[in-house]
């Protein structure tokens, strides 16, 4: 079974070869000349070892969060649509789940259902003045619960 790899990651992996190849020259000399290493050098090497391995951290972590999502199927299924803060620790965040959208209010330690509506039909960015049904709702559901006049 051969590994296929999306064209990314073999940029990123050939990256990393090109990266080690000065390395493995260093080898082959060292092993011809064997002299104590001063210690500018041992620094030296040092800060390089420890930059290849930020420099994996890094990549790894690129990758997990590009390939994550795809491979569980996040993306398809549940999308935050919107979220916008109305105070230091609480939200309120639009969530596509299949065919229907939830408004959540999200705070420290729970997260509440407003409201539930169909999913619109995307359209383009199209700019409109009109308020639309979610700000509506929204109002309603604040001011039932008192929290607007």
């Amino acid at each position: 079974m051969m590994l296929v790899f999306p064209r990314d990651c073999r940029n990123f992996i050939a990256a990393i070869f090109l990266l080690l190849l000065p390395i493995l020259s260093v080898a082959a000399d060292s092993q011809q000349s064997i002299s104590p290493p001063t210690p500018f050098f041992s620094v030296l090497q040092m800060l390089f070892g420890l930059g290849v391995v930020l420099l994996m951290i890094a990549g790894g972590a690129w990758i997990l969060k590009r390939f994550s999502d795809a491979q569980f199927g996040l993306t398809k299924d549940i999308r935050v649509v919107s979220a916008v803060a109305v105070g230091p620790k609480e939200r309120v965040v639009l969530v596509d789940v299949g065919e229907t959208r939830l408004v959540l209010g999200v705070a420290p330690g729970h997260v509440n259902k407003l409201t539930e509506m169909p999913r619109p039909v995307e359209v383009d960015n199209a700019v409109s003045t009109a308020p639309t049904p979610f700000i509506i709702k929204l109002k309603e559901k604040l001011a039932a619960r008192g929290e607007i006049k």
